[in-house]
């Protein structure tokens, strides 16, 4: 994202000094991913002997020879014509005196990925780690090293294309980005006509894959039956479309940055496989913010998930109806109940998870062990206090643990009590705020009023510490609230807070059992 002044002076900052701060940072490595087929071979040239924009605030300048590696990537794809690319390389950068790393791919098991996406991420995992090692020897942060791709504006226009054949959203219409991270697109002005143009001046040959004349493949396809086609209305479509691209990038950025905010203030709980949102603040967003605040959501919890416009709507739709669960790709089970929209992984599902206990009603929780509540009236004649006393001292305080809880302190009106004992909530959309509270797992900043602490405040890591409870089973405990966000009622097996004891005005009382396996 950049403002406009920003965004402007990187289109005339070739004549910008680099202050003292930047100065150590343009000896950080700058990796050329080289192929040997033509738009490669003029980004290896070009980086030797042209001015090039690699995104370093400079604009368009030379870059200092020490600077320059070269990695080339032999997948062994071609047989003897891969050797070929290979020894290609290795003599052109002998020629240009660059240091060169060459990267073995196997492909035996590409775990049901398409081959052509396999391959791009070998490049990009060997230019990463390249990269990295460069970094480290030259005392220089990775942030400020370069990864140098031969992209040019026709491979540009062909993925407009490709992603608009497979039905993208502005995010795959932008295409090829100028720059991610460290990678930089130097060559997306030109064209791959004029890089071979270029060679064809300084007589410099390449290496032709025979394989991209297959049209088998989307990319191949789009580049000899639609290009061509479309070309005859627009001479300079690659052009055209790179513009287009330029200004989708740019809007998808912002529109990224706006609903990274949503997503924030949607947040209400987050742990490792969990991510609890807020319903009512995702359904009054816009509705193209909040496909994206899905997405986001989505990937965050699960990065490699390959969602589809129809998951992302079927998540909205339930948010609209205020309840439904569907499971997305990789197992991501999606629930929405009771104003909150819930996101857990399948591991986080195996574990004890979070969400929402109804009364009466039980859940499951981690190892097997059950949650269980239901609304008892306390007779006028008994005593509250040694009610809940009793209860406590009848459970065997190993397998089952079980508390009184005052149900009127926990925040709802005497007729939702009333209803939750009678066992009207097993239909829970008859009532507007049915009783129920959420169970999660300790949360970093956690505190609560122990019960015999008389109202004074302790953090919950603290608590569980002095109960002697291994941190690596802390987040197996299971923590009762009122709300995703709301105050500790009781850490299961270990203590009750004290603002919502039973008390001898307690008229209602809510008893919760946690039965364990064993």
């Amino acid at each position: 994202m950049a403002s406009v002044s920003q965004h402007y002076a990187r289109r005339t900052a070739s004549g910008v000094r680099a202050d003292a701060g930047t100065r150590n940072e343009l000896a950080a490595p700058v990796v050329l991913m080289v192929s040997g087929g033509a738009d490669s071979t003029a980004l290896l040239l070009m980086a030797c002997t042209a001015a090039l924009d690699i995104q370093d605030g400079r604009g368009p300048a030379r870059i200092a020879r020490e600077r320059l590696h070269v990695l080339h990537v032999n997948h062994h794809l071609r047989g003897a014509a891969s050797d070929a690319d290979e020894a290609f390389v290795r003599a052109l950068c002998e020629r240009q005196g660059l240091p060169l790393c060459v990267e073995h791919a196997n492909f035996a098991d590409m775990g049901g990925q398409n081959l052509e996406g396999a391959a791009r991420e070998v490049r990009y995992a060997a230019a990463r780690r390249y990269v990295r090692d460069l970094s480290r020897a030259a005392g220089t942060r990775g942030s400020a090293a370069r990864i140098l791709t031969a992209h040019t504006a026709s491979d540009r226009a062909e993925t407009f294309f490709m992603n608009a054949i497979k039905g993208s959203g502005p995010a795959g219409l932008s295409s090829i980005p100028r720059r991610r991270n460290i990678i930089v697109r130097p060559l997306l002005d030109y064209t791959h006509e004029e890089l071979v143009r270029y060679l064809e001046v300084t007589g410099q040959a390449w290496r032709e894959d025979e394989s991209n004349a297959d049209t088998s493949y989307l990319r191949n396809f789009v580049r000899h039956r639609l290009v061509p086609v479309a070309s005859e209305r627009n001479a300079h479509l690659a052009r055209s479309i790179g513009a287009a691209c330029d200004i989708l990038g740019d809007e998808d950025a912002f529109m990224a940055q706006l609903a990274g905010r949503s997503l924030r203030s949607c947040t209400r709980d987050e742990r490792p496989g969990c991510l609890v949102l807020d319903a009512a603040r995702l359904a009054a967003a816009e509705v193209a913010i909040a496909r994206r605040v899905v997405r986001m959501a989505v990937l965050r919890l699960v990065p490699e998930a390959r969602l589809e416009m129809r998951h992302v709507e079927a998540v909205l739709a339930c948010v609209a109806a205020g309840a439904g669960s569907l499971t997305l790709p990789l197992g991501l089970d999606v629930r929405m109940e009771f104003g909150v929209l819930t996101l857990r992984t399948r591991a986080a599902r195996e574990e004890l998870g979070c969400g929402w206990l109804t009364v009466p009603g039980s859940m499951a929780l981690a190892n097997q062990a059950v949650l269980a509540a239901e609304i008892l009236a306390i007779p006028r004649s008994a005593d509250p206090v040694r009610a809940a006393r009793d209860v406590a001292d009848g459970a065997d305080g190993v397998r089952v643990q079980t508390v009184l809880v005052d149900a009127l302190a926990l925040g709802y009106g005497e007729g939702e009590v009333c209803a939750a004992m009678m066992g009207e909530q097993r239909d829970a959309r008859r009532l507007a705020a049915p009783v129920r509270l959420w169970v999660s797992a300790p949360a970093a900043g956690d505190t609560l009023c122990p019960i015999g602490m008389q109202g004074r405040r302790k953090k919950l890591s603290d608590l569980l510490g002095e109960a002697r409870i291994p941190v690596a089973e802390r987040p197996c405990v299971p923590v009762v609230r009122t709300a995703p966000v709301g105050e500790i009622v009781w850490v299961a097996g270990v203590r009750l807070d004290e603002r919502f004891k039973c008390t001898p005005a307690t008229r209602f009382a809510l008893k919760l059992t946690m039965t364990s396996v064993g």
